[in-house]
């Protein structure tokens, strides 16, 4: 078997992307502008015509611009699952809060619905689902808690582009906020950014005066007016976490292939299935309902199943061969910031923890040709067998 090098994630960027971004680059206008005014439009016109979108640099602004215009602060708590990248808690801690951590659900590697009730507290202010490597979360179940608790919801979304659960799209449920990552090695990529996406037009006003300074006029409307109009006030301390131009250019073309992204991408994740199936791999969960549900399958997260081999040495013995793979995610309760402030411990989130000791992404990306998934699986079935 010739060796050859395999990634675990590539962009896909084609000449459409590259002339985009060219033909603002000279235009003049690089920094927020038109680009992101028409991204913005398109982005909320693809999820759900009703909503604003509203274009920040990452999806860790977007979620923290998200809470701090639910008015989450000092003392507060919010309810995160432990399965998470670590932006899902740290924002929360941007605000003085504190992220109460919630185990995974083992069929899903979702938060667990079941616990959430347990973890609340008159603290207790927001719900933060995510929904892991595409596959979205019950958002009904847990906006009937949100209800009944009166909370809010801000969903991490940064792994579905698209996803939908019972014919909804996530960007169409009643939660407060929905927050998309546009990172390189996601289903869509800006290179950095992300995008905030609501029906309230107050959180929608508050992140956009927020995500530039806390000035109450758009910097493009400044910059573009035929008068004089250099006058503006500053309403809060804000932040500086404005999209460019350029990123949105790139967004505006990714966004175009979403729905042809996607099913590339669940073409190779139903070939794994199929091609590893006898292996000692628990492969990644899949959608209830193929006909009402839809997973963006952003990563196919599977767990080693044999006591013949580690996960560690399995990644190794993956990289000796040429393939990149990954680990998605080391859970909070594990990494020492969190670890330590909370005194968590591995037994409080049993699910979360027996999947991490197994864990491994592999790699899965529209870049990748069929010869590409060819060789992995071959390296995978050489490796298990």
């Amino acid at each position: 078997m010739e060796k050859r090098f395999i990634p675990f994630a590539l962009p896909d960027i084609g000449e459409e992307e590259i002339n985009e971004v060219v033909s603002t680059l000279r235009s003049g206008w690089v920094t927020t502008g038109p680009k992101t005014k028409e991204f913005e439009q398109k982005f909320a016109e693809y999820v759900n015509a009703n909503v604003e979108a509203i274009a920040v640099n990452s999806a860790t602004a977007g979620l923290h611009l998200a809470l701090e215009a639910c008015g989450i602060t000092d003392g507060d708590e919010v309810i995160i699952p432990t399965l998470t990248f670590t932006a899902t808690g740290e924002i929360v801690r941007y605000l003085g809060a504190d992220p109460v951590f919630v185990d995974c659900d083992p069929n899903t590697l979702c938060i667990d619905i079941k616990q959430i009730e347990s973890k609340i507290t008159s603290r207790t202010k927001a719900i933060i689902p995510v929904h892991m490597a595409g596959l979205a979360c019950d958002m009904e179940a847990i906006l009937a808690i949100a209800k009944k608790h009166n909370l809010r919801v801000i969903e991490d979304a940064a792994h579905t582009c698209p996803s939908k659960i019972n014919n909804v799209y996530i960007g169409q449920h009643a939660s407060d906020a929905i927050v998309y990552s546009f990172y390189a090695t996601k289903t869509i990529t800006t290179g950095e950014g992300g995008m905030i996406v609501t029906s309230n037009p107050e959180i929608a006003k508050r992140c956009k005066v927020m995500r530039l300074h806390g000035i109450n006029r758009d910097a493009f409307d400044r910059y573009t007016s035929k008068k004089p109009s250099w006058y503006y006030e500053v309403v809060a301390p804000g932040y500086k976490y404005n999209l460019t131009d350029i990123a949105s250019s790139l967004g505006l073309c990714q966004l175009a292939k979403a729905d042809r992204f996607q099913a590339r991408r669940e073409a190779m994740a139903e070939r794994y299935f199929a091609e590893l199936s006898d292996l000692p791999l628990i492969l990644p969960p899949k959608v209830k309902n193929p006909a009402t549900d839809l997973h963006s399958w952003h990563l196919f997260c599977c767990q080693l199943n044999t006591d013949k081999i580690s996960r560690d040495e399995f990644i190794q013995q993956m990289s000796d061969h040429g393939v990149g793979t990954s680990v998605h995610f080391i859970p909070l309760h594990l990494q020492p910031y969190w670890k330590e402030r909370y005194q968590l411990s591995p037994t409080d989130f049993p699910a979360a923890s027996q999947y991490y000791k197994n864990a491994i992404s592999l790699p899965l990306y529209t870049k990748m040709s069929d010869e590409d998934q060819s060789y992995v699986i071959a390296v995978i079935r050489q490796i298990l067998a």
